[in-house]
């Protein structure tokens, strides 16, 4: 008998062990349920091995999610460039020359932040579509896109349900908007594409799914790809360089120990990440200027930050609204109570999920998704000091990479409840995931169209917060641009209200103050910005500018050279020292100070006007004669070029630069440009006709010149281009005095 009920108790076990075999139910304690292969997620396997029909499968899948996710940003296609694209793209020299590639691999200051792999991928674009907006946007959709189907695949190879649904919601969730559409987060998509490809061949080379007798891993070429794949990360944006704890926590939740196998090829990626992060840090501090008054928070403090801000990215991946480009910045106060609730409760979840994850029907497998979610989170926290936490303490584009595991956390907990609780209704799982992709997708279309430009983000961001300082200074910028002076100086005022420290938008206020002719209330509000911020290159020009406008020439000189010692590369400080010196007859320190400026911004015609003007004063005639050449080439109607290369070709004293038949060319344009009603330009007029011999049509020209001088009351000059007319009516050429 008692044979009999041993032999009946081994005979259920069988039963059990046959049951869980042919079920896929794992013996161990606390590992997830492996995911059935279902049509929309096939099991994951080498392409080369799969069904003619999986394949087929798996290619509509992806060619699905593609479509979905161009579709979402259909909006950016007619989108332009928006804050601090000027700085990555629009206005960085280092992308129009082939030493500017090398600058950027070279030189950590070369670029805002040292991530050259994004930025050679500004540059080659740079060659390929110039300064069209568009096609940085397509490259960063793209590159979004691929991300999404790298997670599928990540997500397949670790035996996550949901997986198709996890990529789809990346793909297509708001919260991603900011770091799609702005091009400058070109750090998220192409470090986010370079950390899941890190990930994928790691895991061919070590199938964390196996368990923990596993045969050994794949080829090491896999390893080595991991490690390329993680530089690139790294060199795209260093939050990346969580990768190898991100395994390590992978690997805790799929095995029953942390094996050596595993640990020890996570050693060079650590040192590694440790090394570019550490970089990050010191030039986010002294190259970006994330130090300060804004960033002197306490240890304290910053965990309360921290605690507030996983709260927040996980609300706003549950429900992403409202959205906005700044989110009004806290007020962390460490003597206020309930802002300790925050770091308390996720302290509570962490300490419940660790004291659950050994029961089978929950595993390890959520508490390893919010361990990584956090970590991934942590540069982004507070612990930290970044430059954007001046405006917020969070940023949607901060939880780019963090958002995975929450999503395929609530993927695959909707992909294993959807089955039991849907019963034979198995079409009612895929059209509930279907209605939430498509809501995503809309909501997505919508917030793309808010990146349209930056009228329209500035809008955007004071509908959804009032308080924010920088979009008012800068939606005021906007409007001082467009001449609409009196809404752009209620902007700057709000804006100095928000934040009595703001220097730049003193500055900006200041000058909309000159404008408006208020000069002394200018020049208080220019003086306001040099005292918050003395390295303020253009607050110290313009109080130069104020300063020489009372006559007080010895403390302008001392401000514009200021500037010059901020910003090298700033040239209105040479224009304006070169007035200063032209007008103190020190020619050669004026010409100095206008080359410098050329120099810097070859754009710049009127230094170059000048220095044309001062090397005639030095008597370099045909130096002058050049620089109105280049200048005409690139402003061919410049009627003051016109004149003063026509009275240099006319009348020089150097034989050889003079040319009558040329002087006679400019000089006409020059009159026909101000409709024969300058008088100078008619007098040069008159010099060009008689050097080329024309000397009736020169007394016409200088007659003319007279009449108009003494019609405007300038009896002195109409004197000096009287006995210029008795030259040509002696049959006699101007000729200026040599220098």
């Amino acid at each position: 008998m008692k044979g009999k009920r041993k032999r009946s108790k081994s005979f259920q076990a069988a039963k059990r062990s046959e049951k869980r075999r042919r079920t896929g139910e794992r013996t161990r304690p606390g590992a997830p349920p492996r995911e059935e292969a279902a049509p929309e997620e096939p099991a994951a396997r080498e392409a080369g091995t799969q069904a003619p029909s999986t394949r087929r499968k798996t290619a509509l899948a992806v060619a699905l999610l593609l479509v979905l996710t161009f579709l979402a940003y259909t909006p950016l296609w007619r989108a332009g460039f928006i804050w601090d694209d000027d700085d990555y793209v629009t206005e960085n020299p280092v992308l129009r020359t082939t030493e500017g590639l090398r600058q950027l691999w070279h030189d950590p200051s070369a670029t805002p932040q040292y991530y050259p792999l994004v930025h050679t991928s500004f540059w080659l674009e740079y060659r390929l579509w110039g300064l069209d907006a568009t096609g940085y946007h397509l490259v960063n959709v793209l590159l979004h896109a691929l991300s999404a189907l790298l997670l599928w695949r990540v997500l397949r190879r670790l035996e996550v349900p949901g997986a198709y649904l996890a990529a789809a919601i990346f793909a297509l969730h708001p919260v991603h908007v900011e770091s799609v559409a702005w091009i400058t987060e070109r750090k998220n998509v192409l470090s986010g594409v370079f950390f899941l490809l890190a990930l994928v061949a790691y895991l061919r080379f070590r199938p964390l799914a196996r368990d923990s007798s596993g045969a050994a891993g794949g080829p090491g070429r896999y390893y080595a790809l991991s490690l390329l794949f993680f530089v690139c990360a790294l060199l795209s944006k260093t939050v990346t360089a969580s990768l190898p704890a991100v395994i390590l926590v992978l690997a805790w939740w799929k095995q029953d120990r942390l094996r050596k196998a595993t640990v020890l090829p996570l050693v060079p990626m650590f040192v590694l990440g440790a090394a570019l992060a550490a970089v990050t840090v010191f030039l986010e501090k002294t190259q970006v200027g994330a130090q300060g008054e804004d960033w002197t928070l306490s240890v304290v403090e910053r965990c309360l930050v921290a605690g507030r801000a996983l709260w927040f990215y996980a609300g706003k991946l549950v429900w992403p609204h409202p959205l906005s480009f700044i989110y009004p910045r806290w007020a962390i106060d460490a003597g206020a109570g309930w802002q300790y609730l925050f770091p308390a409760a996720a302290l509570v979840l962490a300490a419940g999920l660790g004291g659950l994850w050994r029961w089978r029907r929950i595993g390890k497998g959520a508490l390893a998704a919010l361990v990584i979610f956090a970590g991934m989170l942590l540069p982004a926290l507070g612990f930290f000091d970044v430059y954007p936490m001046r405006f917020s303490l969070v940023a949607d584009h901060f939880q780019y990479h963090a958002s995975i595991a929450l999503i395929a956390l609530a993927s695959a907990g909707a992909a294993t409840l959807a089955v039991p609780l849907a019963g034979r209704r198995r079409w009612m799982p895929p059209l509930a995931g279907g209605l939430v992709v498509i809501a995503l997708g809309l909501l997505t279309w919508n917030r793309s169209q808010v990146y349209q430009d930056q009228e329209t983000l500035w809008r955007d961001t004071l509908a959804t917060n009032p308080d924010a300082w920088l979009a008012h200074n800068n939606f005021g910028m906007i409007l001082y641009e467009r001449g609409e002076l009196e809404e752009a100086a209620s902007h700057f005022r709000h804006a100095i209200r928000l934040h009595p420290e703001y220097a730049v938008a003193y500055n900006n206020l200041g000058n909309i103050l000159t404008r408006q002719g208020k000069l002394a209330e200018a020049t208080h509000h220019f003086e306001e910005a040099v005292r918050i911020h003395p390295e303020h290159a253009r607050a110290q020009n313009n109080l130069g500018y104020a300063r020489l406008r009372e006559g007080r020439t010895g403390e302008a000189i001392r401000h514009f050279q200021k500037a010059l010692e901020v910003a090298p590369d700033y040239p209105m400080p040479h224009r304006n020292l070169g007035d200063i010196y032209m007008q103190q007859t020190f020619y050669r320190k004026a010409l100095e100070h206008y080359e410098a400026a050329v120099r810097i911004d070859p754009g710049d015609t009127l230094s170059l006007l000048k220095a044309s003007i001062a090397l005639q004063e030095l008597g370099r005639f045909d130096d002058s004669a050049v620089k109105l050449r280049l200048l005409l080439a690139q402003e061919p109607d410049n009627a003051t070029a016109l004149d003063r290369l026509a009275r240099l070709l006319a009348a020089a004293p150097v034989a050889e630069l003079r040319n009558g038949e040329e002087a006679v060319t400019l000089a006409e344009k020059a009159c026909r440009l101000t409709g024969f009603r300058n008088g100078a330009m008619l007098d040069t007029l008159a010099a060009a006709y008689a050097e080329a011999g024309r000397f009736p049509e020169a007394v016409t020209a200088a007659r003319r010149a007279v009449e108009q001088a003494s019609a405007r009351g300038r009896t002195q000059v109409a004197r000096f281009f009287e006995a210029h007319m008795r030259l040509f009516q002696n049959r006699q050429p101007l000729r200026m005095p040599p220098r």
